[in-house]
């Protein structure tokens, strides 16, 4: 189906979540199905069942909330055929701009007030930038310059939940649903990606993920390459043709014993006002995470140092063909917080309040179209 060819938004989002429908399994569910998703775009505040039933029926908000409800909490349907669906949709519109460059770890959080919503738990939440009580969601998304587009959603069951029999039994959390850390997940839906045929694209990430060590090998072993954002006191030794003899330093000393001719000011594209740029260095290193271990193999380390600043700001180990442009180096690192703020964005104006298993089935609904990036 060309989105292109239906003439104005209210025809394309019929012929939209009419594709949508064919992946939701029963004819009951189309109707639900494309309430649900205008609700999400014309109510206002909270998008959680009762705002959009009152949005989509305002005659019969109790009937319609029920419905809905039944949707989305008790339905026993997916969402990977869905999420399959939207890719296949979306992205010949954005490989219409070029080729998929990157694929995006990330994840996005919900703030919560309540103890009841699936994996809600006092913990970091990205949109209020602090601790706090939250649902998250490991995203993994699939972009170039000109937009990203989630493709797998999974809800992060804190182990106050998974070893809660009762609360479990409450939520109806599957047997078969155990913990798996954040990065865990990341790399499940990294490998799912690579069996389904996605396009490939160089694996990004924050620090977060990036100082994962299991996580950074078990990307390179599917084939891919990655630029990873890592923390100052994660280990490393200079690459050399005799490596034992170089010590074992953390990249924030690695940074601080570098000569000033190894920074150079990379301006990596075109702000909306002015041009980003800032003052980095590379250096060909070895990962090694623990003292007389072997380390992995060789790669870059990319550093920030902005002017002005008392010490380095960033720091990225990255796994991409060293012979890469210095730019284009930049210009990959600087992905990750570009695709971050729009993901961000879209699941505040899009996202439901009402989330189900960690299992997938039902999981929410993101929004329907790819979202376009912005200068960062």
């Amino acid at each position: 189906m060309n989105l292109d060819e239906t003439a104005d938004s209210a025809s394309r989002f019929a012929a939209f979540v009419g594709e949508l429908a064919s992946a939701i399994g029963h004819a009951d569910r189309v109707r639900p199905l494309n309430d649900y998703c205008a609700g999400l775009l014309v109510s206002e505040g909270r998008r959680s069942v009762e705002p959009i039933a009152a949005a989509t029926a305002p005659a019969e908000v109790s009937v319609q909330h029920q419905k809905l409800l039944h949707f989305v909490a008790n339905a026993p349907w997916t969402d990977k055929p869905v999420l399959a669906k939207v890719r296949e949709m979306v992205l010949p519109a954005i490989e219409r701009h070029g080729p998929i460059e990157v694929w995006i770890i990330d994840d996005t959080s919900f703030p919560k007030y309540g103890s009841h919503s699936v994996g809600v738990h006092h913990q970091y939440c990205g949109q209020l930038g602090k601790q706090a009580n939250c649902q998250v969601a490991v995203t993994l998304s699939i972009a170039n310059h000109h937009a990203s587009l989630p493709i797998a959603y999974r809800l992060y069951l804190p182990k106050d939940w998974t070893e809660d029999a009762a609360r479990r039994r409450k939520a109806r959390i599957p047997k078969a649903i155990s913990f798996k850390t954040k990065p865990q997940i990341a790399l499940e839906q990294i490998r799912e990606a690579c069996a389904a045929g996605v396009p490939r694209g160089v694996v990004l990430m924050d620090a977060s993920y990036g100082a994962n060590s299991a996580l950074r090998a078990g990307i390179s072993a599917l084939g891919l390459n990655y630029v990873a954002a890592i923390v100052a006191t994660l280990k490393v030794r200079r690459a050399s043709d005799d490596i034992a003899r170089q010590p074992r330093l953390s990249v924030k000393q690695l940074a601080l014993s570098l000569p000033k001719h190894a920074w150079r000011t990379i301006t990596w594209r075109e702000g909306t006002n002015s041009a980003l740029r800032s003052r980095f260095a590379r250096v060909r290193v070895h990962a090694s995470p623990t003292r007389g271990r072997r380390g992995r193999p060789e790669e870059t380390l990319l550093i920030e140092w902005p002017k002005g600043e008392p010490e380095p700001t960033k720091y990225w180990l990255a796994t991409v063909n060293k012979n890469i442009s210095f730019r284009a180096l930049v210009d990959l690192a600087k992905c990750v917080g570009r695709s971050s703020a729009t993901t961000w964005s879209s699941s505040k104006k899009s996202v439901s309040g009402t989330t189900r298993g960690a299992d997938g089935q039902a999981s929410t609904i993101t929004e329907p179209f790819a979202s376009r990036h912005t200068d960062s």
